[in-house]
């Protein structure tokens, strides 16, 4: 790991601990060269599972895509970076646990919503009406209602 000081490639841990969920590990780390402390977090790499969209067209996963939709819907509520991370981290925690090898962005899209409705229900709103393409404000109020009573 280079340090981001001085940029010296030998870097030693320090401590390592496991995040609440056990799906992050952060590695206390400090350089060599310049004794700089700094922190890395080491989560899992999600390699060659294939999205199934509606089309029927196949491409390969990606976070940073699920990140982007989730931020949107996030976008000025009181979440740091860090805790979207975390968040995004644990979707794809429950969507990957069976290791499969293709995912439908119907199931991608159902886990985000199970997830953001006990995380944050305006996300969750914003979320399910682009998601299930609300047309009518009778749409939003649909959701709404179903939120309320659960």
């Amino acid at each position: 790991m280079k340090c981001p000081q001085c940029s010296h490639i030998d870097t030693r841990i320090a401590d390592s601990r496991l995040s609440r969920d056990g799906v992050i590990v952060r590695r206390r780390r400090i350089c060599e060269q310049c004794n700089y402390r700094f922190t890395t977090a080491e989560t899992r790499e999600v390699l060659d599972v294939m999205v199934i969209k509606k089309s029927g067209i196949k491409e390969r996963y990606s976070s940073e895509k699920l990140l982007k939709a989730v931020s949107i819907s996030l976008h000025k509520r009181p979440f740091t970076q860090d805790k979207i991370r975390d968040f995004i981290l644990k979707i794809e925690v429950d969507l990957f646990k069976k290791d499969p090898k293709e995912i439908s962005t119907k199931q991608i899209g159902d886990t985000v919503l199970k997830h953001l409705k006990v995380f944050d229900e305006v996300a969750y709103i914003r979320f399910a009406s682009i998601y299930r393409d609300f047309r009518t404000i009778k749409g939003f109020r649909h959701e709404i209602d179903k939120l309320l009573q659960d």
